[in-house]
């Protein structure tokens, strides 16, 4: 007796290439998509209302500052709330720039950020390379001892180095001012951290082709680097013109206050009255203008900089 044949394997069918072919199931909707309620709402709650609350704690003083610069005495303490003011006027700016010498303050703010962020930026920048590409004993607690600046607050050591640079003649001097700060942890610690994610064998090529540790600084660190040098340059510029406790310190003559020391002096001549506030947001505002330009001219930088070192592929 013979076996019974099998049967013949089902075969799936094709469509015709031409033919049309039975409609497929519809997908659900997804209930969490980009554009669904629950992720509308978790965007607006925790992006943009943080931001907008955050970027209005930041902007509406500054605002409120600069539209109450224009304005009168009797509309700045009034019991009724005026935002605009009705004639705006720039008496409080000159009057701001006739009771204390302003352009001498601001010239003395110009020298002395120009001056200590250049020397802070190229010390930060030395020292990084050194910490990063060169070999010598002791370096790691070089390091270990940068980290340990940058957890000791500043005023810690106002009192020594005030001792020290008014032994030496300093006081009302431009170096007096720049010499206590030259040392920046945040920015040799910055640098430092970039600076390791370069490659050794650029290095090496460079030295090969006989090129010492000054020119491989200079010619080939630095260019790769600008961002995060751009980033140290913003953040030591904002510092020394917004340095306040060390230059009223060491200065006792109005020919050598900075600015932010200035605005103290013109506060004390002015006084808490309507017209006194009107002048000293004026003052103020000539304060923080320069500082805005900076930060606009360089705050492309800021990010790329910050970030750089922190992704490695």
């Amino acid at each position: 007796m013979s076996a019974p044949a099998p049967a013949p394997a089902s075969v799936p069918s094709v469509a015709p290439q031409g033919g049309s072919t039975a409609p497929s199931a519809v997908l659900p909707r997804r209930a969490n998509g980009p554009f669904s309620a629950q992720n509308l709402v978790a965007t607006i709650t925790t992006g943009y209302v943080p931001l907008i609350l955050s970027t209005a704690v930041v902007v509406l003083p500054l605002l409120w500052m600069v539209i109450s610069s224009f304005k009168a005495p009797t509309e700045i303490l009034t019991k009724d709330l005026v935002v605009l003011p009705s004639e705006p006027t720039l008496h409080n700016y000159r009057v701001a720039m006739t009771t204390v010498p302003i352009p001498r303050f601001f010239l003395n703010s110009v020298i002395v950020t120009g001056v200590g962020s250049a020397l802070k930026v190229v010390l930060a920048i030395m020292t990084a390379y050194a910490l990063v590409f060169l070999r010598f004993p002791g370096k790691n607690w070089i390091f270990l001892g940068i980290l340990v600046a940058l957890m000791v607050p500043p005023q810690v050591a106002i009192l020594p180095n005030y001792v020290l640079v008014a032994g030496w003649g300093g006081v009302n001097t431009y170096w007096g001012i720049i010499l206590p700060g030259l040392g920046t942890a945040f920015g040799t610690f910055l640098l430092r951290q970039h600076f390791l994610t370069i490659p050794p064998s650029i290095l090496e090529a460079a030295s090969l082709d006989g090129a010492g540790h000054w020119r491989s600084l200079w010619r080939i660190v630095v260019p790769i680097s600008l961002p995060s040098i751009a980033t140290v340059a913003l953040v030591t510029i904002v510092g020394e013109w917004n340095d306040y406790i060390w230059p009223l310190i060491i200065t006792t003559s109005s020919d050598m206050m900075t600015l932010p020391v200035g605005l103290t002096a013109l506060q004390n001549s002015e006084g808490n009255t309507g017209s006194g506030w009107g002048i000293l947001m004026a003052g103020t505002v000539l304060v923080i203008v320069p500082v805005l330009v900076v930060f606009a001219a360089l705050q492309r930088y800021i990010v790329s900089g910050l970030t750089q070192g922190s992704v490695t592929g």
